[in-house]
Order: structure tokens, then C-alpha cells, then sequence
């Protein structure tokens, strides 16, 4: 069993650790508000999130089962034809998902 005095120095270590992780981006603020690397970060990583998202569930598609992916591929057409129509990204997503479910659940065999 670990020494009182260690696991409290341990525990006050953790907690300084932690403290200062969080508050280092609000006292950096004014050095990196005009950064143009965040700027590109802020702008294309929601848009990288999402690729990698999708790339990673479209490579889990079971082609060789019943459905042979008509279900999920459906979805992520509805999911792309909505958005276009509409820009919305809510609407898109449930649309899509929506699709997919009815399709797995209710109307390819099983």
C-alpha cells in the first residue's frame, strides 16, 4: 500500500497537471487570435472530422451479407441529395438515417 504523503503528492500533481491544460488556451487567447493556422484549423477540421467519419463507416459495409450494404449505401445518398437540397445539416443527417433504418429493419431481408 502506496504512503499517504505519495498519494497526495500524486493527487496535487494530477490536479496542477489539469489546471494548467485547461487554462493555457484562455492565456493564450491574445497570442493566438490572429493566427491564420487556426483560422485554416477552424475552418477545414469540422470538414476533416466528418470525411474521416464517413470513410470509416463505409469501410465497415458488409458487402457479402443479405443486404450487400443497399441500406446503408441509400442512406449516405439520401444523407448527400438532402444536404444539397436543403443545407441542412440536421435534416440531412436524420433523412439519411431514417433511410438507412427503414431499409435494415423493415424492407431488405435479413
Amino acid at each position: 500500500m502506496p504512503d499517504a504523503a505519495y498519494v497526495a503528492v500524486c493527487l496535487v500533481v494530477a490536479v496542477a497537471i489539469t489546471v494548467s491544460l485547461r487554462a493555457a488556451p484562455f492565456a493564450m487567447k491574445n497570442a493566438l487570435q490572429q493566427s491564420a493556422l487556426l483560422a485554416d484549423i477552424g475552418r477545414w477540421m469540422p470538414l476533416g472530422a466528418i470525411a474521416i467519419l464517413a470513410i470509416y463507416c463505409l469501410t465497415k459495409i458488409d458487402l457479402t451479407a443479405p443486404g450487400h450494404g443497399v441500406a446503408e449505401l441509400a442512406g449516405v445518398v439520401v444523407t448527400v441529395v438532402v444536404h444539397w437540397w436543403r443545407r441542412n445539416l440536421l435534416l440531412s443527417i436524420a433523412a439519411g438515417t431514417a433511410v438507412c433504418l427503414i431499409l435494415t429493419n423493415w424492407v431488405l431481408p435479413a
